[in-house]
């Protein structure tokens, strides 16, 4: 069984994945862009060695941030950890829509195509730059996935992806609007806490040229504040800004482009909610 635990950032994926994993005795694998890399710990939320409850994580700390990581090194290196643990319960955790198409459906990449997933532009940018790349082009300017497709390929026909494997269960987390801006503001105030400023500024001054750290949010946004663009008050409020824009894009993703059976979460009684996937998970299974 391939379970893959989707929803936008802050939501409680984290935890979730880690009580599922010990309940059908599965390992985990991390869908997050930025986790992908070492030491970016704080801005991205990365699980802690404490929460991990002695569960294999798999993909998560496996680049320097100096190092390219694309969307296809993704797609291989996912496909690789299916293979190896098929005998058991695999659960892919993370908001990065893109990797997760690409490492569990027929997403196929050329020669000349980017992989560029365009996180920090919004869908009216995507089609305009699109529109701009070719203007003859048909596609509706909140589909997201072919407006980053027609960005990156090169006169090759854009063709639906399907589900490549047999038994994939995809669980969504949600929360209503106001509440879920409410976790991802009092995220941000809790990075800096724990020492975002200290975390971003090692890290750039060590790789300077990093291309995660210039476009993660949170970490950007840090490494302007440092530079004197903006002040400390005006950089946490750009990170929360761009973070609820990134969730509202996430949902974009993830209600238009994969079959996700939503939950809303119970912030009260988290257990209420795992047990409710749980009974969903178990009628289900094939």
């Amino acid at each position: 069984m391939i379970l893959a635990i989707v929803g936008p950032t802050g939501v409680g994926k984290t935890k979730l994945s880690v009580e599922l994993a010990k309940y059908y005795n599965g390992i985990i694998i991390n869908a997050d862009a930025v986790q992908i890399f070492k030491s970016l710990d704080i801005g991205s939320a990365k699980v802690r060695e404490e929460e991990k409850c002695g569960i294999p994580h798999l993909l998560f700390d496996i680049k320097n941030p100096d190092e390219d990581y694309t969307v296809k090194n993704y797609q291989t290196d996912a496909r690789k950890i299916i293979e190896e643990y098929k005998n058991k319960n695999i659960i892919f955790c993370g908001g990065t829509g893109f990797y997760l198409s690409a490492a569990l459906m027929d997403y196929r990449f050329y020669e000349d195509e980017d992989t560029n997933t365009y996180d920090d532009l919004t869908n009216e940018e995507l089609y305009v730059l699109a529109k701009k790349k070719n203007p003859d082009l048909k596609v509706d300017s909140n589909n997201r996935i072919r407006l980053i497709r027609a960005l990156n390929k090169k006169n090759v026909p854009v063709v639906e992806p399907k589900m490549l494997y047999d038994n994939v269960i995809i669980i969504g987390l949600t929360t209503q609007r106001d509440r879920l801006y409410d976790i991802i503001n009092s995220r941000v105030d809790t990075m800096f806490t724990k020492g975002l400023i200290t975390e971003v500024k090692a890290l750039h001054e060590k790789y300077p040229n990093s291309r995660v750290l210039k476009s993660a949010i949170g970490y950007k946004e840090v490494i302007d504040y440092l530079a004197g663009k903006f002040t400390l008050e005006e950089a946490k409020e750009l990170i929360k800004k761009n973070s609820r824009h990134y969730a509202k894009r996430q949902y974009t993703w993830f209600n238009n482009k994969m079959n996700v059976t939503w939950f809303d979460v119970n912030y009260d009684n988290f257990n209420e909610t795992i047990n409710n996937v749980k009974k969903y998970i178990d009628l289900n299974i094939k």
